[in-house]
């Protein structure tokens, strides 16, 4: 392979499409890294073999390569049930394009996108846009609170010098402790705009640490399973920043759960996965899920923004903070709810570039 065609073989890996090439005699002779991630299959194992043995649950992508070689011209479908081997089927749009080479067709292109990986990324940019515009009118005005309510704190406590009625000292004091109680209210919805200060971070023994928190703060039996993939490396990250988001993900999960219920706390590497509009080769995908109730019809598309909450107690600013903090360094968490399970996934680049 000559520098250009290497060029040109690493371009293709690193594209967010699903690009598959097939010769003359119908064998997969190139898959790219996001065909890889789509099909759930490696390179290895696929190499060589016929569409029917890649799709043997789905004739379509047979016949189609078949009809691209025998008609010689591009053909292009849209919201087609792909069956997979390793997992359930998945919506994707398909196009098909011969290669001619002195008026033969030599090989087949074939280009896939999941359907639902777009739905799911244009969910994620209005989300992002939307939480952005609360977040930041939340931010002003929490300024705009903190700096009139430290002057009625200081007014409370001079008064409190000048009073010599013990009855009414009881009137300051509630003053002062209700001022300092919505200072540190306002404090954690500030908190979030900190910049990280990053080190290399293992993700379990973050996830570890958090559970031996939640275990000492909760006064039930909370059934924990762990499911970890050894191979995830270290990553950049603000380790205290990254335990406040995970934390607040398991708070959320022990909220919703009772004890005959369980967590499991799953993680996973991510290949060719795109988080807020950017490509990123590797990334961490932790999914904290739980088989309670989930959160509540009417707030579930608001869940991440600040001041909504299921939670009679709650303050709304759990979720909104989490995604703020892993926002910060790249990230993104998704929340979704199937078979019966709430699933909130932070997706977390590797790379350690790809943060802002």
């Amino acid at each position: 392979m000559n520098h250009t065609e290497e060029r040109a073989a690493q371009t293709i890996d690193h594209l967010a499409t699903s690009v598959l090439l097939f010769d003359e005699n119908l064998h997969l002779v190139s898959i790219n890294s996001a065909g890889e991630s789509l099909l759930s299959m490696s390179s290895k194992r696929i190499l060589g073999l016929p569409p029917e043995k890649i799709w043997p649950n789905t004739m379509f992508f047979s016949d189609m390569i078949r009809k691209s070689f025998q008609f010689v011209r591009t053909r292009i479908e849209r919201g087609v049930e792909m069956g997979l081997i390793n997992r359930d089927s998945v919506k994707v749009d398909c196009i098909f394009t011969p290669i001619v080479i002195n008026d033969e067709t030599k090989e087949i292109i074939v280009e896939l996108v999941g359907v639902d990986a777009f739905v799911r990324e244009m969910q994620e940019f209005n989300h992002q846009t939307v939480q952005k515009v609360a977040n930041e009118s939340v931010q002003g005005m929490a300024h705009e609170i903190k700096n009139p309510l430290g002057g009625i704190r200081g007014a409370a406590q001079l008064m409190e010098k000048e009073l010599d009625d013990e009855s009414l000292l009881e009137y300051t004091k509630i003053i002062i402790n209700e001022s300092d109680r919505l200072r540190n209210f306002l404090d954690r919805m500030m908190a979030a705009n900190t910049h990280p200060v990053r080190s290399d971070t293992n993700i379990h023994e973050i996830i570890e640490y958090v559970i031996s928190i939640i275990r000492v703060e909760s006064s039930r039996n909370i059934n924990i399973e762990k499911d970890y993939d050894p191979s995830i490396p270290t990553i950049n990250a603000d380790r205290e920043q990254l335990i406040q988001a995970v934390l607040n993900l398991l708070r959320n999960a022990v909220q919703a759960t009772t004890d005959d219920e369980r967590i499991l706390l799953k993680t996973r590497i991510q290949r060719q996965i795109t988080i807020q509009n950017k490509l990123n080769k590797l990334a961490i995908q932790l999914d904290v899920i739980d088989n309670g109730p989930g959160i509540p019809a009417e707030i579930e598309s608001g869940a991440f923004y600040p001041m909504v909450t299921g939670h009679a107690e709650g303050t709304g600013l759990g979720l909104s903070i989490a995604q703020q903090l892993i926002q910060s360094h790249g990230g993104a968490i998704n929340y979704e709810r199937k078979e019966n399970n709430t699933y909130f996934s932070i997706l977390f680049p590797i790379d350690r570039n790809n943060a802002e």
